[in-house]
C-alpha cells in the first residue's frame, strides 16, 4: 500500500487556516480524510467547521497545527490537550524555536499521544501543487504514520531525526529565504537605477549559476508589484527573530540586518505583504 493510501485511512482535523492551512484543508478535504478545522477567527466557506480545537481533536485521529508562532500553538495545545488520548497524533507545522518544540511533545506525550515536528519549506504556490518539502522531526517509529498523512500535501517528506532538530533546521532555512529575498531587491533595484531592464535583469539572470526556483517564484511579483502575500513580511519577521536570538552573538550579522529590514517593512505598513515587499522601502 502506497503512503497517500496509508494516510487516507486517517481522520484528520486541521487548526489555522491561514495562507497554508487553508489550501491543505482543499487537499485532505479533496482525499476524504478531513474531519474537522478550526482558525482563532472565523473564515467564512471553509470545509467541516468545528467549534472549538477540542471538538477537533474529538472529530479526528491525527491534529495538525499551522499557526502563527510559539505562544499560538501553546494556546491551541492548551484548548485541545484534555481530549488527547492513545490514538491521537498531534502534526505540528508552525516554524517554531527547539525548545519549543520539546516542551510541546512532552506536553502532547504525557497525554498518551504521540507528536510529530513537521515544518515545511515552501510558500502557497508550492502547497497548492503539493510541491513543499516537509522537515519531519520525531520517534522513527511514528514516521511512518506521519509521512503517510503528509504525503497527502506534498510528494517530498524528509524526516531530519528529533523533533527539536526539524523546528532548527527550519530556522536556519527561513534565515537563508530572508536574507536571499534582500539581496534579490537590492540587485534589482540597483539595476533600475542604473537603466536596466527587468527583462535584462531576470533573463540574464536565468542564464548563470545565480538562477534559482525562488527567483523564479518571486520574478512576477517585483516585476508586477504584485505583494499579495505567499510569505508574509510578518510570518518571516517572526521566524528571524527567533533565528538572530537563537544564535551565538555575532553568528547571523546579515540575518540582523534583514531582521531590521523587515521591521522598517512592518512599520511601513506592509507587515501583510509578501516579503518580496522589501523592495518598497529601498
Amino acid at each position: 500500500m502506497s503512503d497517500t493510501q496509508e494516510g487516507a485511512r486517517e481522520r484528520v482535523g486541521l487548526i489555522g487556516l491561514g495562507i497554508i492551512g487553508a489550501v491543505w484543508a482543499q487537499h485532505y478535504q479533496a482525499a476524504g480524510v478531513l474531519a474537522a478545522t478550526w482558525n482563532r477567527t472565523s473564515r467564512p466557506g471553509v470545509p467541516a467547521p468545528a467549534a472549538d480545537p477540542a471538538a477537533v481533536a474529538r472529530a479526528a485521529s491525527v491534529v495538525h497545527i499551522v499557526v502563527s508562532d510559539p505562544p499560538a500553538v501553546e494556546g491551541v495545545l492548551a484548548a485541545l490537550e484534555a481530549e488527547l488520548g492513545p490514538r491521537h497524533l498531534v502534526l505540528q507545522s508552525t516554524t517554531i524555536d527547539p525548545k519549543s518544540s520539546g516542551r510541546f511533545a512532552e506536553r502532547v506525550r504525557a497525554r498518551g499521544a504521540s507528536y510529530v515536528e513537521a515544518p515545511f519549506m515552501g510558500s502557497r504556490p508550492a502547497a497548492e501543487q503539493r510541491k513543499i518539502v516537509f522537515l519531519t522531526g520525531g520517534a522513527p517509529d511514528l514516521v511512518p504514520r506521519a509521512h503517510a498523512l503528509l504525503g497527502l500535501l506534498a510528494a517530498t517528506r524528509r524526516h531530519v531525526g528529533t523533533h527539536s532538530s526539524a523546528a532548527a533546521l527550519k530556522l536556519a532555512f527561513n534565515l537563508q529565504v530572508a536574507i536571499q529575498m534582500e539581496g534579490i531587491c537590492e540587485s534589482l533595484s540597483l539595476a533600475r537605477q542604473l537603466g536596466v531592464s527587468d527583462d535584462d535583469f531576470f533573463r540574464t539572470l536565468e542564464t548563470t549559476v545565480l538562477w534559482s526556483g525562488f527567483h523564479g517564484a518571486k520574478e512576477p511579483k517585483l516585476r508586477k508589484r504584485d505583494f499579495s502575500p505567499q510569505f508574509s513580511v510578518k510570518n518571516m519577521l517572526k521566524d528571524i527573530r527567533l533565528a538572530t536570538e537563537l544564535g551565538r552573538a555575532g553568528s547571523t550579522p546579515l540575518g540582523a540586518a534583514v531582521r531590521d529590514r523587515l521591521e522598517q517593512a512592518d512599520r511601513h505598513g506592509l507587515s501583510a505583504q509578501d516579503m518580496s515587499a522589501l523592495i518598497e522601502i529601498l
